[in-house]
């Protein structure tokens, strides 16, 4: 039955089932790409690069990891109409970060972040990109291999499951060389 859910999950989000790791809620799962991934990755000088539409939830892990690794944290405006600044995200990106944290759609704006075409230029900047998409999920069709994201982040809750689970895809090869959490 817990495999069959997970392929019900992977299905869902357009992913293949041995990319699916259940965690408790979306924080969790940030919380392990930070600490598997980013204890390993991000290193004195590296660059994080979130927005200031970000849940607090990619936001705590990331100041944490970096007080650890001397990593630094960049963050991207919003225009005033609640909208990430797009000079300054490209701005941001010649920093040439290790990894870009983001939402697809933010829970205190109802923004929709073009997730899709951010992911490109992200990826041309050479960083990994998490997607927190907990609010995204529930409300439109995901395919994580068409946004083109490294790692996806949602909980079942927001879409009236149960309260403590949770969902992190992440690209199989990525997974595989990430430490325990």
């Amino acid at each position: 039955m817990y495999q069959e859910a997970r392929e019900k999950v992977a299905k869902f989000v357009g992913a293949r089932s041995e990319e699916i790791i259940f965690v408790r809620n979306t924080t969790e799962a940030i919380n392990l790409v930070a600490y598997a991934w980013g204890l390993d990755n991000l290193h004195e000088g590296d660059v994080v690069v979130t927005t200031l539409m970000e849940h607090h939830a990619n936001m705590v892990p990331w100041q944490e990891v970096i007080r650890r690794t001397g990593a630094r944290v960049e963050v991207v405006g919003l225009t005033s109409e609640g909208l990430v600044d797009q000079q300054d995200f490209i701005l941001k990106l010649k920093l040439k970060p290790k990894l870009v944290a983001m939402v697809q759609v933010s829970n205190a704006l109802g923004t929709i972040n073009p997730v899709k075409e951010m992911t490109k230029a992200e990826h041309k900047a050479g960083a990994m990109v998490l997607v927190d998409g907990a609010q995204a999920v529930p409300h439109m069709k995901v395919d994580v291999k068409e946004l083109g994201s490294d790692f996806y982040a949602f909980s079942g809750h927001k879409m009236l499951g149960p309260m403590g689970v949770g969902v992190l895809w992440g690209r199989k090869e990525i997974l595989e060389k990430m430490s325990p959490f």
